[in-house]
């Protein structure tokens, strides 16, 4: 038995060593004086300890479980030569380094950091510049991207890349990162279970954050601002978006969000402030919209069609030029318990809840889906009279479309 606990306290100290490892200094006075050196020379699970200073090196393969930690923001410069760190092994961890000069290509996706069908990784505190794309996870799972810093100098979508691209993509946290400046800030595609939050996008070329045929992923508490367009979820489901800020986002074809061929969705309790279309959506069926607040947008809901089972609870709309535009006659959707900035009724039985149900839907949002010239004509008396008349009696607009307990009251 003693023999036993012996045998087991020394397996433990050789286990324990090997997975924290030896710390290895890089700098210009020291033994070793690059990063490929470094890694080159470590075993797994060794500490790389970069110190300040600017280090000339593309085409960094991270092989081995490592953990590269900058001391005072090393510079990596790529000298715009190509990729920079591509990561292929499990267990890596990039921390504290500032990265910049990624090379351009247009047949090759050059990104500061790359991962590759590795687990358990960690990139984070990073500050990336001078970029094609940024981060870039292909085929990751179990990872997370954490509080780095991405700027770059987007111009045109076709010469520049994305901020944070997954790609093929499993339990990925994306989290605390500002991107800025680049085509798209955040670009998921075929990546399920993956949490973004708490994340900052804007002044980029396309859209803030971008995700096409992900499921079962969330984004939360994340603010996209005067992006081209704020953020656009295509052919995914059972997304949840709930408590982030959508505002700026103006241009003629701009929004806040664009859901197409979304189902079994919950957006609740964002700010869409001063955009062109707060809610775009088309082909989209089954979403809960609850408490969220429309402030200030051209549109605050434009939908386009095939939108079937969706309920609207608990909203605000407050000072748009159109709360809700609506291309068909038909209405599969609910409309209760909102709050209307235009709503005039009154509630006599004093319950919070108006006596006078309200239609969300003017004829004119009608006609200018057909001609949009005639937003010219927006506050004009004749529009004003015309939208009554729709609202007495509905011809164009969908009949049952209405908030039968539209609130007196914000929601708060």
């Amino acid at each position: 038995m003693q023999f036993s606990y012996s045998l087991l306290f020394f397996l433990f100290l050789f286990c324990g060593g090997s997975v924290y490892g030896n710390t290895i200094e890089i700098c210009e006075s020291c033994p070793v004086r690059s990063i490929k050196e470094g890694i080159s020379q470590a075993s797994g699970y060794d500490t790389l300890l970069i110190k300040k200073g600017t280090y000339k090196e593309f085409n960094i393969v991270v092989d081995k479980p490592l953990t590269i930690l900058g001391k005072g923001y090393p510079v990596v410069d790529g000298e715009d030569q190509g990729e920079i760190i591509t990561i292929i092994s499990d267990n890596v961890t990039v921390d504290g380094l500032f990265i910049i000069n990624v090379g351009t290509s247009y047949t090759k996706d050059y990104a500061a950091i790359r991962v590759i069908k590795s687990k358990n990784f960690k990139i984070q505190n990073v500050v990336l510049e001078k970029l094609f794309f940024g981060i870039y996870l292909e085929k990751a799972t179990d990872g997370i991207v954490y509080h780095n810093k991405i700027i770059g100098d987007a111009v045109e979508e076709f010469n520049s890349g994305n901020g944070i691209q997954l790609w093929y993509c499993k339990n990925i946290k994306v989290e605390r990162n500002h991107v800025q400046r680049v085509r798209d800030g955040i670009y998921l595609e075929f990546s399920d279970e993956v949490i973004i939050k708490n994340n900052v996008s804007i002044d980029n070329v396309r859209y803030g954050l971008h995700f096409m045929f992900s499921n079962n992923d969330a984004y939360e508490g994340n603010t996209f601002e005067n992006n081209g367009a704020g953020v656009a979820v295509m052919f995914s489901k059972n997304i949840r978006m709930s408590d982030n800020v959508f505002r700026k986002n103006w241009g003629t074809a701009s929004f806040g969000l664009l859901l197409k061929e979304i189902n079994d969705a919950e957006i609740s309790g964002n700010i869409f402030e001063e955009n062109t279309i707060g809610i775009s959506i088309e082909g989209s069926n089954r979403i809960k919209y609850e408490k969220n607040s429309f402030t200030n947008n051209g549109w605050a809901l434009k939908v386009r069609g095939a939108c079937y089972g969706n309920s609207f609870v608990g909203n605000n709309f407050l000072y748009n030029s159109f709360d809700v535009s609506y291309n068909s006659k038909l209405n599969d959707n609910v409309f209760t318990g909102n709050y209307w900035s235009d709503y005039t009724g009154y509630d006599l039985d004093k319950n919070g809840v108006g006596d006078v149900p309200y239609r969300p839907v003017k004829l004119f949002s009608y006609i200018v889906n057909r001609t949009p010239e005639t937003i010219i004509l927006l506050r004009s008396l004749f529009m004003d009279i015309i939208d009554f008349s729709e609202k007495v009696s509905p011809v164009f607009t969908p009949d049952n479309l209405m908030d039968g307990a539209p609130l007196m009251k914000k929601v708060q």
